[in-house]
Formats: structure tokens, sequence, C-alpha cells
């Protein structure tokens, strides 16, 4: 799956360029419109999810007005954890690349991931 976005001032430092962090927020953002758009609803209540680790690599920089987008996809499952790809291009030229491993958590403790989400087209 596949999000856009667009860079802004606030994303970058004095120069223009996009903070470190950023990627990782554009990564939580592309992940929660996947959970969105198929009417997931993570909370307390419904259990939620957590990074656990997060192995990122940083390419080329992305500046401020930049068009970029991300692409997300779960490259491994299991009962209470998934791990995801996420790329952010500008055009065709790959910027940053990150595999985040999430466990699923529910009443205070890592539970077996419902099948609601797993069921989603990711």
């Amino acid at each position: 799956l596949e999000m856009k976005i667009r860079v802004y001032y606030e994303d970058t430092d004095a120069a223009g360029v996009v903070y470190h962090s950023n990627y990782i927020k554009y990564c939580d953002r592309a992940r929660s419109e996947i959970l969105f758009s198929n009417n997931i609803i993570l909370d307390e209540e419904h259990g939620y999810f957590v990074v656990k680790s997060l192995d990122a690599k940083y390419i080329k920089s992305a500046v401020l007005a930049d068009d970029l987008y991300i692409t997300s996809k779960v490259i491994k499952q299991k009962k209470a954890s998934l791990v995801f790809n996420h790329c952010i291009y500008k055009n065709d030229v790959k910027l940053f690349e990150a595999n985040i491993t999430l466990a699923y958590i529910k009443n205070k403790k890592i539970s077996a991931i419902p099948k609601n989400i797993l069921n989603i087209n990711i």
C-alpha cells in the first residue's frame, strides 16, 4: 500500500532538510492510514500496537516542499507481532527504508493479534 505526503517547514531544520525522526513519523502515519481505511480501532479497550524494534536506513535526504510517497507491507507475521517494511521515495528514488517490529498489546500484556487485523490487505 502507498501513501503520499508533502514535506512542510515544521518537518525540517533551518537548512530545509527533513529531521531524521520525521521519517519514522511518516512510517507511523502510513501504518495508521492502513488501519483507519479498514475501520480498525486501536486503543486501550480494543488493543493496540507498540514498536518493539526498528532497523532504519537513511539513504538520501528529503527537503522542504518535496512530495514523497511511502510504501508499506507486512514482511513477517507471528501470533503477537508483525514486521512492517516501509520505504519512502521521492519520485522513483528511495530515500529511506525501515523494518519496524510491532507487538500487539491488550489488557496491558502481549496478546494474539485479532483476525480482523490479520485479514486486512497490507
